[in-house]
């Protein structure tokens, strides 16, 4: 049967038709098109739903089984998980980077969660290196008002925090949220009050990393992390 309904992939590299079929099931389960806890259709009603073979559904069904999308089970039906109880780190990556529609709460959720990590790769990076740190924030000075401008560096701050915090985990955990920071950071940063919210973060930040005071550094971050999840929650 002809793989035609999803075409070549164009773009950043090719992407197999079987990645295409596991993104729309993904969808269809977090649109509720296929809930927790009720059947997928059978291998053959999909092939023909995306006209796609067979052996294209089962490796699409195999990955999304391994994430905890779903549980496939030998001649049964293969059920919907919930997959916020059964998932791993690689369905939140997919939904915060590749999912057409976000559940709701998801973005609060997520800065509820960088509000809590985020204090503790700032302390670290203070107290293991501080002054790289500080040759980073003195990259302020440069910002003028430009809402481009404050996503990246927004950006590049708390990757260089992780990373010289020296837990590996830091990093990979923001990288898995990259596409997703970039699409909520447009809207943040287009508003004057979040642009200057984040420079007095930036500033106090500076003058504890040239302190050399790690435990301020944490506390500071939490206040500002708590205050950006604030001004998102009235932009909503």
């Amino acid at each position: 049967m002809p793989e035609k309904s999803f075409g070549k992939a164009s773009g950043k590299g090719p992407e197999k038709v079987s990645e295409k079929v596991e993104k729309a099931l993904m969808d269809s389960i977090l649109t509720g098109t296929f809930p927790p806890g009720n059947p997928l259709p059978s291998e053959r009603e999909l092939a023909a739903k995306f006209s796609v073979t067979r052996p294209t559904v089962r490796e699409a069904l195999q990955r999304l089984s391994r994430d905890g999308w779903i549980a496939v089970r030998q001649r049964r039906a293969t059920i919907v998980n919930d997959f916020w109880a059964k998932g791993n780190l690689n369905v939140l990556s997919a939904i915060a980077g590749g999912a057409t529609s976000l559940p709701p709460d998801f973005v609060i959720q997520l800065l509820e969660f960088r509000a809590v990590i985020a204090p503790d790769y700032a302390r670290k990076a203070v107290q293991n290196h501080s002054l790289q740190l500080v040759g980073c924030l003195a990259r302020t000075n440069e910002l003028g008002d430009d809402p481009r401008g404050f996503m990246d560096f927004d950006w590049e701050l708390h990757r260089t925090m992780a990373i010289l915090s020296e837990n590996r985990i830091h990093p990979l955990i923001l990288n898995s949220f990259t596409e997703l920071y970039f699409r909520m950071a447009a809207r943040y940063f287009a508003a004057e009050d979040c642009r200057e919210a984040s420079r007095r973060f930036y500033k106090a930040l500076l003058k504890a990393a040239v302190d050399e005071d790690a435990p301020r550094a944490g506390e500071i971050t939490r206040l500002a992390m708590e205050e950006s999840l604030l001004l998102w929650r009235r932009s909503l």
